[in-house]
């Protein structure tokens, strides 16, 4: 069969993690209000999403909302709010019908109820989907998810020296989620900022000066191209350097 162009990569991430960053200095450079950067970060999303489908990547998670960002201005946050709102209303039913499943990671306590609601329904409605797993981590905190864990261990009476890798593993939000293969993040900041801090122990990292309203399907396909250069040891050797210490 001939390929297509969505076909030519030698090595898929399963998994792709997005930080998305540089919404608002996007906003600023074309003169704009920062709420005109995050909405426009909002529909640059959606083909993100479609991007994934078309490439064969089985799972997204993208930071939407950390813990931190409580401290940005209440005006700023109010209107992040609306967006997500906004954002879950009107695709839920076009993700529900490219056959996307929503999640959502980190703590609902702080969100509005009609937050909550809507987050609620989008996952109700797109369980049973199996092409793309969409994962919103909203209100989401790598330090808080590793403390959320112990505190439910500890609430579990497990004891110390019966507490290893996997208990922690089966008490993270992501409990029933692969690793991410490959963490982007946009904007040109060379940090992590606290997002998927025990996941993304051994994923490939990429970071790229564009802004996220601007971080295209195209700009999606030049970061797996980049991954399928990169040999991925977890620690060890690989098969050719394995080779070469025996032969050496």
């Amino acid at each position: 069969m001939k390929k297509t162009k969505e076909q030519v990569f030698e090595k898929i991430p399963q998994h792709i993690a997005i930080i998305m960053d540089g919404n608002g200095r996007w906003a600023k450079a074309r003169l704009l209000p920062r709420m005109a950067g995050h909405r426009a970060g909002a529909e640059n999303l959606r083909r993100i999403v479609t991007a994934c489908t078309d490439f064969g990547v089985k799972y997204l998670t993208i930071f939407a909302f950390s813990t931190e960002n409580w401290k940005r201005p209440a005006d700023e946050v109010n209107g992040l709010m609306d967006i997500f709102v906004d954002f879950l209303d009107k695709e839920i039913p076009k993700l529900h019908a490219q056959g996307v499943q929503i999640r959502h990671i980190g703590s609902r306590k702080e969100l509005n109820s009609n937050l909550k609601m809507k987050l609620q329904n989008g996952i109700e409605i797109t369980r049973g989907n199996d092409r793309l797993v969409l994962t919103l981590a909203i209100n989401y905190g790598g330090r808080d998810e590793i403390v959320h864990a112990v505190q439910e261990i500890v609430k579990q009476g497990v004891p110390a020296d019966a507490i290893d890798e996997l208990t922690i593993k089966e008490h993270l939000y992501t409990v029933d989620l692969p690793d991410p293969d490959l963490v982007i993040r946009t904007s040109g900041e060379l940090r992590t900022s606290n997002f998927l801090l025990w996941q993304s122990a051994y994923s490939e990292w990429l970071f790229t000066e564009t802004y996220w309203p601007d971080f295209n399907k195209e700009s999606l396909k030049k970061a797996i191209l980049d991954y399928g250069t990169r040999s991925r040891r977890f620690g060890g050797r690989t098969k050719k350097e394995e080779e070469e210490a025996y032969n050496g």
